[in-house]
Formats: C-alpha cells, sequence, structure tokens
C-alpha cells in the first residue's frame, strides 16, 4: 500500500514536469514623466519640513518664469505626485500667501508616511526656504500657522492591549 502511494506522487510529479508553462507578459505604460535637472549652479534656499514619519527637504530656485512644470517632486511634477488639488494647493499655499507664487522654482525630496503627512512636510520644507530667501516674510507665514512644526506622532502599541490604549473587552466572569 505504501509503495503505490509513491507511485502516485511520482506520476503527479512527472506530469507537472511535463506540462508545458504558459507564461504571460503585460507591458505597463507609466505616463510620469522625469524631470530633468536644471544647472546646478544655481544658488538655492533651503529648508526642511518634517510632519508624523515624513520628512522633506526643499530647495527653491529665484526664477522669474516659474509655471507649474517648475515644481517637481522626487523627480515628477507637482500634477503627478500629489493629483487631488487640495494637496496642490496645501503645496502652493505658503508661496501664494507670500506672494512668490510663479516667481520660484521648486525641487522636493520627500520620503516617509502617507499623502497628508508628506504634503504638510513639503508645506512646512517651503516656509522654512522662504524666510531663509526673504526674512521679511516670517510674519506672514507664522500667521498662518506654515511656520508651526505639527508635532504629534503616531503613540506606540502597548503589550497587552490591541492598539496604543484600546483594551481587549473586560469579563468579570
Amino acid at each position: 500500500m505504501a509503495v503505490k502511494k509513491a507511485e502516485k506522487t511520482t506520476a503527479v510529479k512527472k506530469a507537472k514536469k511535463v506540462a508545458p508553462t504558459l507564461e504571460v507578459e503585460k507591458e505597463v505604460v507609466v505616463k510620469a514623466e522625469k524631470v530633468e535637472k536644471k544647472s546646478a549652479d544655481e544658488t538655492y534656499f533651503y529648508g526642511v519640513g518634517r510632519r508624523k514619519s515624513s520628512v522633506a527637504q526643499v530647495r527653491l530656485y529665484a526664477y522669474d518664469k516659474a509655471t507649474d512644470a517648475d515644481f517637481v517632486i522626487n523627480k515628477k511634477k507637482l500634477k503627478d505626485y500629489f493629483p487631488g488639488a487640495n494637496l496642490q494647493n496645501t503645496f502652493l499655499s505658503p508661496l501664494k500667501a507670500v506672494g512668490l507664487y510663479g516667481k520660484m522654482r521648486v525641487t522636493v525630496l520627500v520620503r516617509g508616511g502617507g499623502v497628508t503627512g508628506q504634503i504638510e512636510a513639503v508645506r512646512l520644507g517651503i516656509a522654512r526656504a522662504l524666510v531663509k530667501y526673504d526674512e521679511t516674510t516670517k510674519k506672514t507665514l507664522k500667521e498662518l500657522g506654515f511656520m508651526t512644526r505639527d508635532a504629534r506622532e503616531v503613540e506606540r502599541k502597548k503589550p497587552g492591549l490591541k492598539k496604543a490604549r484600546k483594551a481587549p473587552q473586560w469579563a468579570k466572569r
């Protein structure tokens, strides 16, 4: 009886080896364009923004003819990286507040976290870089809350609990 089982398993293995495998290859077309670096000799103003677990490194370049294509995040255009209109407004809000929209070229390297954390980290980084560019903009940006680092982080999970503070249901008996 044990011999028959062994014969069946080898027969199945041989059948699997003999059967041809069909592999389907699919090509995925990505429309997001990578933006090339402009000249490296230009002077820029640097700012770092943080929110939750996101860190954004922002560089502002003075450029009189800036368009929407001059806002680059992780080598992608603003509309490709943050497609939502409210996210784009958050990105541009410090520039519009001080009247420098269309006069600055922005490049950002952002890592970690989710969409909300990243966009708010970028906003803080832009605000800090604008202050380095022109010290008089600090009052306006501070009044609008763009200069404040939101220090709230996710609280860690504790042992014996389901989440940071949520405990399992208590049963008397």
